[in-house]
């Protein structure tokens, strides 16, 4: 019964992630809802995560809690006839990865690897 359940709650945030990802891009959306959208659906779709799941715990926290939490966020500021609409609009569409949010997330980690690298750096020379 509760795998019925959650099967119909992933269908329902894959449904939604697709449907913000077109509220990114809506008329119709408020501009800190278009922002906080393509931000969540961006990091949903991307292949690479923040935290990779490799790191115990808190690899799988950011896809059991923050994307979900993100996605229940950015869904309420959108207006709900706006949403009815994006959302059978994602229904029609397919779409399993960004190649968007793909960059972003990566552009992040070498944007982070560098300041680590410049720190290591200024740590290790000689005084």
């Amino acid at each position: 019964m509760w795998v019925r359940t959650a099967k119909v709650w992933a269908g329902q945030l894959k449904r939604d992630v697709v449907a913000l990802w077109l509220a990114a891009r809506d008329p119709w959306v408020p501009r800190y809802a278009k922002a906080l959208a393509g931000m969540v659906a961006a990091y949903a779709l991307s292949p690479i995560d923040l935290i990779p799941d490799f790191v115990p715990i808190l690899g799988y926290l950011d896809d059991l809690v923050v994307v979900p939490l993100g996605i229940l966020l950015a869904v309420r500021l959108v207006p709900p006839s706006v949403m009815a609409d994006l959302r059978r609009a994602a229904d029609s569409r397919q779409r399993s990865q960004s190649l968007t949010g793909m960059l972003a997330i990566l552009a992040i980690w070498i944007i982070c690897l560098i300041f680590v690298g410049l720190w290591f750096l200024q740590r290790t020379k000689a005084p």
